[in-house]
């Protein structure tokens, strides 16, 4: 075995594919991506919704509890909270166990648990039934995303590439719909049933577009299931110079997106405080998508620029809230949109980068492990906006 920089699958490994079919494995990871983040995204892009309480009008009455950041009695952090925290658990534990579960079944499991998401919340039964749905469309996505990345590791001239751009459109295109399907006129609960055919787009792509993987021309690597204790602690170690970064790109990034985007509220606006929110959502995601769809374009092998970049941002619109110094809600946009760039980037490049690196048996295992990153970065964004709140907001 060479260094850590050996390729995934040398070149000479990789037999030639027929162009129908790299289309069609391409479009089907692209899809994967889209459907298995759209709940994920769709619940934050609609946290302010969710924590309002049930009223008989199609948009709340502005909060009047005295503060000029117009504060919910809960945080988004919550919402946030609720999102990612199964997801966590999933990533943690899947790199040890989730080799004992069928690709299939994992699929169809994940499929089951979105639909029930997107079930409940649009019930409309209440906060703690609509958090339920929350924790629903989180386990659904952490279960898709160790299942789809470590699939991906076998569809080395596609599956990354076309995954991290699919779920950047499902950023982008979950903060869109969500939002003009309000501005129409339909309210939270019914604004989210067209998302209840996602599941079944998820199941369509996996069983009847994918492709099997392609065959080397020599004999696979062993699986991870096969890796000593030993080798995975190399295999764990070579992928955290990527990992550690990404953490700390999405800590900085969520910090912002659930816990001082919140805050960072423009009263002279004609927009009302959950638009601006909505607002601030879909820009982010737009950056995202324009980031992560351009890899191919732009590679970049040390992740750990980006988490400085996005660490400034943080710092920047923090001090915005506490000093508001922003001349306009256009220079607020203008930089959402670029933490959403910055975080795309660092998403797709890093497991880009672990993909090419990692031992070729270990690719599997370094994909699932590589994908705990950014959700613990969430998970402790989500409970630093929760304390934020409490600090700006406090007994409401």
């Amino acid at each position: 075995m060479a260094g850590e920089e050996e390729p995934l699958l040398p070149p000479a490994e990789e037999p030639p594919e027929p162009p129908s079919t790299h289309w069609r494995n391409g479009a089907a990871f692209w899809i994967l991506g889209l459907c298995n983040n759209l709940p994920y995204v769709v619940m934050l892009s609609a946290a302010r919704d969710i924590l309002e309480p049930p009223r008989g009008t199609q948009t709340p009455a502005p909060h009047r509890n005295g503060s000029r950041y117009d504060c919910n009695p809960v945080s988004t952090g919550a919402v946030l909270l609720a999102d990612i925290l199964p997801t966590l658990f999933i990533k943690l534990v899947a790199p040890f166990v989730v080799h004992l579960l069928p690709y299939n079944s994992r699929v169809v499991v994940a499929a089951l648990c979105a639909w029930g998401s997107f079930a409940l919340v649009t019930s409309a039964a209440g906060m703690a039934v609509s958090l339920g749905g929350v924790v629903l469309a989180s386990a659904a996505s952490g279960l898709g995303e160790v299942t789809f990345l470590a699939l991906a590791s076998f569809y080395p001239r596609v599956g990354v590439s076309c995954w991290s751009s699919g779920t950047g459109a499902a950023g982008l295109g979950g903060a869109l719909g969500y939002g003009a399907l309000l501005q129409a006129g339909l309210p939270l609960p019914h604004a989210l049933l067209p998302a209840l055919a996602l599941p079944l787009l998820t199941l369509l792509s996996y069983f009847f577009l994918l492709c099997p993987p392609p065959r080397p021309t020599e004999p696979p690597p062993p699986p991870a299931v096969g890796l000593t204790p030993g080798e995975k602690w190399r295999v764990t170690k070579g992928v955290f110079r990527h990992a550690g970064p990404l953490a700390l790109v999405y800590f900085a990034e969520y910090f912002i997106n659930q816990g001082l985007l919140d805050l960072l509220y423009f009263p002279a606006s004609s927009l009302t405080h959950n638009e601006q929110y909505r607002w601030y959502q879909l820009l982010y995601q737009s950056g995202v998508f324009v980031s992560r769809s351009s890899v191919r374009c732009f590679r970049l092998r040390h992740v750990g620029l980006l988490a400085l970049l996005q660490v400034v941002n943080a710092g920047v619109l923090l001090v915005a809230v506490c000093v508001p110094f922003l001349p306009g809600l256009a220079a607020a946009f203008a930089a959402v949109t670029w933490e959403g760039a910055v975080g795309g980037a660092a998403y797709a490049n890093a497991f880009i980068n672990v993909a090419e690196e990692a031992p070729p048996q270990g690719r599997e295992f370094a994909m699932t492990v590589a994908s705990v990153a950014d959700t613990v970065g969430i998970a402790l964004a989500g409970g630093a906006a929760v304390g934020l709140h409490g600090v700006f907001c406090p007994a409401l």
